[in-house]
């Protein structure tokens, strides 16, 4: 039930950071660098990956605003994430049962590794500044929409 909350806050907040700026007609506003801004986005996205691994959207929430170069922002996040995850992976593997599905679902995950790589650097590519922001926030919006159904499902019996 406490995952279903924050699951479902999470993308509360993330609908309304999207439609703000779909309201200024796809404006992004440009906003300085917080160092206060930047921890509590940094916590929340690492909360929120802990708990129901949905810490795209906070960090997002930080970085889109700045304005960054395309380049820069997916590395930023490329960096954060890899950090983040690899912080995890050795208390997560401690806690987990290795059975042969998990083993299976892991191997899995490794081959699919390469085509995500190559699929961000072919979009990356062929993405201008303006096209490649407009992406990230309807990324947002059906991460935002895909955490809703995964919240409000939390809630019912």
């Amino acid at each position: 039930m406490q995952s279903a909350r924050v699951i479902s806050s999470m993308a509360a907040i993330t609908l309304v950071f999207a439609g703000l700026r779909f309201r200024r007609g796809g404006e992004t506003k440009v906003r300085p660098r917080s160092s206060v801004r930047a921890v509590g986005a940094g916590l929340a996205s690492g909360v929120t990956s802990m708990v129901a691994h949905s810490g795209g959207p906070p960090l997002a929430m930080y970085l889109l605003p700045l304005g960054l170069s395309k380049a820069r922002y997916a590395g930023t996040t490329s960096i954060f994430f890899s950090v983040g995850n690899l912080v995890k992976a050795v208390p997560w593997l401690l806690l987990a049962s290795l059975d042969a599905e998990l083993l299976q679902l892991m191997a899995l995950s490794l081959i699919a590794i390469p085509l995500g790589v190559w699929s961000g650097w072919v979009l990356h590519a062929r993405l201008n500044q303006q096209q490649s922001y407009r992406a990230c926030y309807l990324l947002l919006v059906v991460t935002a929409l895909k955490l809703l159904w995964d919240g409000i499902g939390g809630f019912l019996p």
